[in-house]
């Protein structure tokens, strides 16, 4: 890849990322609102996002493709249903899908830790009408990276 295309895809992901976040802070006026987006020290730790619980995570991140009801879209791209996916039995699945990204979804590795990340995918995968209890944890993600 040359250096123009990779600068030009590294600035399309960039601005994607930018982009899904200003979505996604109107977006949180729904029914199960989450905690807010914001903590008294900003939305944005060095070198990751500030929050640490799935549902906040959720909201701030994932819902603006995905939606708030985890049903995903389709339109200027595909955005797969979250919600009653069968793909969610195995923790691997969403966890892998989050730190490295999958077709249009950018990579989180380097923006979630491995809480973040194991608080993400345990919270999709009890909401929505999914009920896979067997929760993901903070080491599962480690071993993932």
């Amino acid at each position: 890849m040359s250096v123009p295309a990779l600068f030009s895809h590294r600035m399309i992901l960039s601005s994607t990322l930018f982009v899904l976040l200003a979505i996604a802070a109107p977006l949180s006026t729904f029914a199960d609102e989450p905690p807010p987006f914001s903590p008294p020290f900003g939305f944005w730790a060095p070198g990751h996002f500030a929050h640490h619980d799935g549902a906040t995570l959720y909201h701030a991140i994932c819902q603006g493709c995905h939606m708030p009801d985890g049903k995903g879209a389709v339109g200027a791209g595909y955005y797969p249903a979250l919600a009653g996916n069968p793909k969610l039995a195995s923790a691997t699945y969403p966890a892998l899908t989050v730190l490295q990204g999958r077709h249009g979804m950018p990579p989180f590795h380097a923006y979630l830790g491995d809480d973040q990340v194991a608080e993400v995918v345990n919270y999709v995968r009890t909401h929505f009408g999914n009920n896979y209890s067997d929760a993901l944890t903070p080491a599962d993600v480690a071993k993932l990276r």
